[in-house]
């Protein structure tokens, strides 16, 4: 299956927006290298035409939790903007805000500097 037609499937930009902020802050941690370069593709795949990710290759590379929010999320997507509301709403809750390495290395060494 495709993941091509995922695009069309947002109310607007706005919502496309919020969910690929999502999944980028959510979803997609940068201290599993190889899941989060997938995620990343996929967080491209939402807005692009072409093939950036395959289903397979969610499967093969992405943790079973967060794959399923994944399938989960394209579900949502060919079904309704209402279910995209609903699934940014527990996705949200059950997987916090995740902070990348960088930015807790320099927030350190700021601290330490002052």
């Amino acid at each position: 299956m495709s993941l091509t037609d995922l695009a069309s499937g947002f109310r607007d930009k706005e919502q496309l927006t919020r969910m690929r902020a999502v999944i980028h802050s959510c979803l997609a941690d940068d201290r599993r290298q190889e899941e989060c370069r997938y995620l990343m593709r996929f967080w491209w795949q939402l807005s692009m035409s072409y093939t950036e990710v395959s289903p397979e290759e969610l499967r093969t590379h992405v943790g079973e939790r967060k794959l399923a929010a994944v399938e989960a999320l394209i579900t949502a997507i060919r079904t309704s903007p209402e279910r995209i509301d609903a699934w940014l709403d527990v996705i949200e809750l059950e997987f916090p805000a995740i902070l990348d390495r960088a930015y807790e290395a320099q927030s350190k060494s700021w601290d330490d500097e002052n």
